[in-house]
C-alpha cells in the first residue's frame, strides 16, 4: 500500500471516529432533555462546540435523522425532531395496547432466567439514578419495556414495539426531565420495582394496573 492510499485510509477512519463520536455527543445532549422538540441545531454553533469540521458534523446528522432524533426543514436547516401532540398520544396508545397483547400472552413466564433482562434494566436505572445520569435513566426505561414486551417471544411484535419507542424516544426523555423537577428521581426507580415485583409473581391484571398507574404521560403538556 503507498504512503498516499495509506493515508486516505488513515483520514477515513478518522472522519469516521468523528461522526460517530458527535452522533454520541447529539444523541446524548438530545434524549437528556437539554434540547427540546423543534430547537434548531445551527451548523456554525455545533462544529466550533464539537471542535469538527462540517463534513463529519453533516454525516451525524443524518445519522441522527435516520434515527427520528432530528429532522431537515428545507431552506431552515436542521432542528431537534417534532411530533404533533396527536402524534404524541397516538404513539403512546399504539404502545400501550401492544405492552398489553405482550403480557396477557407472555404470563405467567414459565423460566425465571426470561427475567435477568428486566432486573438488569432495574439495576441500570437505580444506578444512573442515583449517579444523576439522565440519559443513562432514559436508556434504562427504554430497555425494560422492551424486555417486558420481548417476553411474550414475539419478534415482529417486538420489532413493531421499538420503532414506536424510536420515535417516542425524545418525549420519553422530555417527561422523564419533567418528572425531576417536580418529584423525586427515585421515584421512577420504585415504579419499576413495582412492575418488575408484579411480573415476577405471574399476575398479568397486576401488571397491568401497574402499567396503567405508570404516568408515561403525566409530565408531557
Amino acid at each position: 500500500m503507498s504512503d498516499v492510499a495509506a493515508s486516505s485510509v488513515d483520514g477515513e477512519l478518522e472522519s469516521l471516529s468523528l461522526v460517530e463520536l458527535a452522533v454520541r455527543r447529539l444523541r446524548r445532549e438530545i434524549l437528556s432533555g437539554k434540547t427540546d422538540p423543534g430547537e434548531r441545531l445551527v451548523e456554525e454553533h455545533l462544529t466550533r462546540r464539537l471542535g469538527i469540521s462540517r463534513a463529519p458534523l453533516r454525516e451525524a446528522l443524518r445519522l441522527l435523522a435516520e434515527q427520528g432524533l432530528v429532522e431537515h426543514v428545507p431552506r431552515r436547516g436542521v432542528r431537534v425532531a417534532t411530533l404533533s401532540d396527536r402524534d404524541v398520544q397516538e404513539l403512546y396508545a399504539v404502545r400501550d395496547l401492544l405492552e398489553r397483547h405482550a403480557v396477557e400472552s407472555a404470563l405467567p413466564v414459565r423460566r425465571d432466567t426470561a427475567l435477568g433482562g428486566l432486573r438488569a434494566a432495574v439495576d441500570q436505572m437505580r444506578l444512573a439514578t442515583t449517579v444523576g445520569d439522565r440519559l443513562r435513566v432514559a436508556e434504562a426505561h427504554r430497555r425494560f419495556h422492551v424486555e417486558l414486551v420481548g417476553l411474550a417471544g414475539n419478534r415482529q411484535l417486538t420489532g413493531v414495539y421499538e420503532s414506536v419507542l424510536l420515535k417516542l424516544q425524545l418525549y420519553m426523555a422530555i417527561n422523564l426531565r419533567r418528572e425531576a423537577e417536580v418529584a423525586q428521581p427515585v421515584d421512577g426507580v420504585h415504579r419499576h420495582e413495582r412492575l418488575l415485583a408484579a411480573i415476577e409473581a405471574g399476575d398479568p391484571t397486576e401488571v397491568l394496573r401497574e402499567l396503567a398507574e405508570h404516568g408515561a404521560r403525566t409530565y408531557l403538556s
